[in-house]
């Protein structure tokens, strides 16, 4: 019997002292981290990247906290480059618009996304207002689906037009969006067009025709021959009641009757995005909408003056008239990306307001002129280059 009570004291005695062992190696441990942590000031390099898989390709891929980088300062921000994410968050909707916005989610987040809040005023030219009018073409077909319209009331389009820029804003698109790209709910509405529901429409164009220019729309071919934009033309022709115009290059009507044509062309839109799924028609909208941007400068080119005068009579290198040069092309540069179509078309009109003012020299080679330096320098503090968007960047 004593055997046993001694037995039970030594085996209770080790344990108590495995559970104090236990316990003093799970606070040294919880010491040494704290001891271990890298002072905010001095985060190494090999701090902020994850640690390779321990073993096998297979095995779940552990990502450490430490990726995340660690400010020292609050006064400090992120690298220019870091992606940053808008807090989502559920948008206050008028209630007035009767519509499952579910039904266009996908085509929602795309325009949340081209039309981010920091980079919408930016990009507005070629990706965001492309995509927005892309969208509101879209939701127009999409809520006239269950009716024999092609367009909304005045009354509603306004509700709507108000809940579409609600919801893009919870999902971290600028609020600014219909000032950035000059839309305005009568979009919606078909405005001044004669034709407006859907059995005038079809009795009026050749929709077996219109259908099939756009239902296909090559990003290559369109923008040189174009097949989609002469149908959306002519079929907006028919029903604005101007036909004559596509007979008489040379006719100059009233200017109302150009809002018309707009206008009508607004319902040849919706029409085909009836017909459409959602995705295919955002895609050729936007190929269509490449295809415009890309004609002309979308920059507001002043008079070179002082270029001229530096560059007129230099036939060698001159450091002023390169100075000037560089000096008036970073003036128009912090307007905007553009495309490199459009850094061309840009480049040749400055080229040939020079010309015309008397400056014979090839500026651009004589300067070291690139096509990246008539867009806007990403971060220019950072010593990074001019950002050209290519030509696919406007119909991902």
């Amino acid at each position: 019997m004593d055997c046993v009570k001694t037995g039970t004291r030594v085996k209770g005695s080790f344990f108590r002292q495995l559970l104090i062992y236990a316990i003093w190696l799970s606070a040294s441990h919880n010491v040494l981290a704290l001891h271990t942590l890298p002072e905010p000031s001095r985060i190494s390099l090999s701090s902020v990247l994850a640690s390779p898989p321990k073993s096998g390709i297979f095995e779940p891929i552990e990502i450490s906290p430490a990726v995340i980088p660690h400010l020292p300062s609050p006064e400090y921000s992120f690298p220019p480059m870091y992606p940053t994410f808008p807090t989502a968050y559920v948008p206050v909707l008028t209630g007035r618009c009767h519509v499952d916005f579910s039904a266009i989610s996908s085509i929602m987040d795309k325009t949340a996304s081209d039309c981010n809040l920091p980079l919408a005023a930016v990009v507005g030219n070629v990706i965001c207002c492309p995509q927005f009018s892309s969208l509101l073409h879209i939701f127009q077909g999409f809520y006239s689906t269950s009716s024999n319209n092609l367009v909304l009331q005045n009354a509603v389009a306004d509700d709507c037009f108000k809940d579409i820029v609600s919801i893009l804003a919870s999902r971290g698109a600028n609020s600014s969006i219909p000032t950035i790209c000059s839309v305005k709910s009568s979009n919606l509405t078909g405005g001044s067009c004669p034709v407006k529901d859907i059995a005038t429409f079809e009795k009026t164009v050749n929709t077996s025709k219109l259908l099939e220019a756009c239902s296909k729309v090559d990003p290559l071919k369109e923008c040189c021959r174009s097949i989609c934009q002469p149908a959306i033309m002519e079929a907006a022709l028919k029903i604005s009641g101007t036909q004559s115009l596509i007979d008489n290059k040379n006719i100059i009507g009233p200017a109302n009757h150009f809002d018309t044509l707009n206008d009508c062309k607004g319902v040849v839109y919706s029409w085909i995005s009836q017909k459409l799924p959602h995705d295919s028609a955002n895609k050729a909208f936007r190929i269509l909408s490449a295809c415009k941007v890309n004609k002309v400068c979308p920059l507001d080119l002043r008079q070179p003056s002082e270029v001229i005068q530096e560059c007129r009579n230099v036939a060698a290198p001159s450091p002023s008239c390169c100075s000037s040069l560089n000096t008036y092309i970073a003036s128009v540069q912090r307007q905007m990306l553009i495309t490199n179509r459009q850094a061309i078309m840009c480049a040749t009109v400055i080229g040939s307001m020079l010309q015309k003012a008397g400056v014979i020299t090839n500026v651009y080679e004589l300067c070291d002129v690139d096509l990246k330096d008539f867009s806007l320098q990403n971060g220019a503090a950072y010593g990074q280059e001019g950002t050209l968007l290519i030509h696919s960047d406007l119909f991902r």
